[in-house]
């Protein structure tokens, strides 16, 4: 470690919160799917900020648009128009199929206005009684960090002595329809879940279980809220996750590659009248919806589909897999993934997936360990074929050293 790099981590310890443990690399710069430390040596990008530069890093176009916004305008707040946001919300819906679309910043915020919409519903439309409104979670499930949404997670870090915590959640397992079947009541308004858990370690759910789902929300008038925070915008290898089992949620969450990874940009996507029930004074955000997000977001959505990220997701995603799947290493307990949302789960006695990643890093790869046994990897959908089987060398050598 050079002494500029320690310098910077002995700051970093010294006046930061010490909310994460990151990787021990400085990064400085970043391009496509590389990015190079302070040292000056290159990395492929395998967590590409959890999703936020599906893109690649700078992407020019996207800079570009950037640039351009902000030396005309970047903040109006919603007290005023601007000539940004009605192109944003027209491309937006037309890309999605979606109805309306609530701007805002941060994928927890997404979240957050998904829960006050959908209780709003309930209450105004479905006719719940008042307070009564209850919304249906998944175990292991990642929806953000505020107060809020930590409230009903399974995972003992991010609820420990934050507490009292909000009512109105139920829990039930993850890819088990029947037990969705068995938490409805009459006063359901909303169940909440991620196409695929990424935060738990990129679980996928069983063949047919989203459409049993969508049977099940539709029978009892129950909003299903597809957090695509992840998965979204071409992760999976299609433009939303849920075009695998051929549904359509009734609001949908996205963000992250939103903007490419240039800014906080976030959206609630509506099929119905949930949004509907907002009404001025009732819910907002100062940079919800700003001149600057929109155009940066209007920039990355446009290069998304003009570049075809998407289909490169799903094909470079499949040679990822198989990929992986070839590796002969005792350590490996399964390999899963769709499109480039991959995921590497080591037996126990591995000692721990960390410890690989850092071995990655070593060999010009980062990926990010989750859940303690498992390595993420997520490359910007901009990858080559020849960048997977560089990729690949590498984690093979990793995995089946002797650490």
């Amino acid at each position: 470690m050079s002494s500029s790099v320690a310098d910077f981590l002995a700051t970093e310890a010294r006046f930061g919160t010490h909310n994460y443990a990151p990787i021990g690399v400085v990064l400085s710069r970043g391009e496509g799917v590389f990015v190079w430390d302070t040292d000056g040596n290159r990395y492929l990008d395998c967590l590409s900020a959890y999703s936020a530069v599906s893109q690649g890093h700078c992407h020019p176009k996207i800079l570009a648009a950037m640039i351009e916004q902000a030396h005309r305008l970047t903040l109006t707040s919603r007290a005023f128009h601007n000539d940004q946001l009605a192109p944003f919300y027209e491309e937006l819906a037309q890309l999605t199929g979606s109805h309306k679309v609530l701007p805002m910043n941060s994928g927890a915020e997404a979240v957050e206005s998904a829960i006050k919409s959908v209780r709003k519903w309930a209450y105004e439309v479905k006719g719940v009684p008042d307070g009564q409104a209850e919304i249906i979670v998944c175990a292991d499930n990642f929806h953000g960090r505020t107060l809020g949404i930590v409230g009903f997670s399974t995972d003992p870090a991010t609820t420990g002595h934050f507490g009292p915590f909000a009512p109105g959640f139920r829990i039930i397992p993850f890819g088990d329809a029947a037990a969705l079947e068995q938490a409805i009541t009459p006063n359901t308004a909303a169940f909440l879940v991620e196409p695929i858990q990424g935060e738990a370690g990129v679980i996928i759910p069983p063949p047919g279980y989203f459409t049993r789902v969508r049977e099940l929300c539709t029978t009892h008038n129950v909003m299903l809220v597809l957090d695509e925070i992840q998965t979204g915008l071409g992760r999976t290898g299609k433009l939303l996750a849920e075009q695998h089992e051929g549904i359509e949620a009734d609001v949908t969450l996205l963000g992250k590659a939103l903007s490419g990874g240039f800014y906080p940009v976030s959206a609630v996507l509506s099929n119905n009248d949930v949004l509907g029930t907002l009404k001025p004074g009732q819910h907002g955000s100062t940079f919800g919806g700003n001149p600057l997000a929109c155009a940066v977001a209007r920039a990355a959505l446009r290069v998304l589909v003009e570049e075809g990220m998407i289909e490169n997701a799903a094909r470079q995603g499949a040679r990822f897999l198989a990929g992986l799947q070839e590796i002969r290493a005792n350590i490996v307990r399964e390999v899963r993934g769709r499109g480039l949302m991959l995921a590497v789960e080591l037996h126990p006695e591995a000692g721990g997936a960390r410890r690989y990643c850092t071995a990655l890093q070593a060999r010009g790869l980062l990926a990010k360990d989750t859940h303690e046994h498992t390595i993420r990897i997520a490359p910007p959908l901009v990858i080559t074929a020849d960048q997977v089987d560089w990729a690949l060398e590498r984690i093979d050598a990793a995995l089946t050293q002797d650490l």
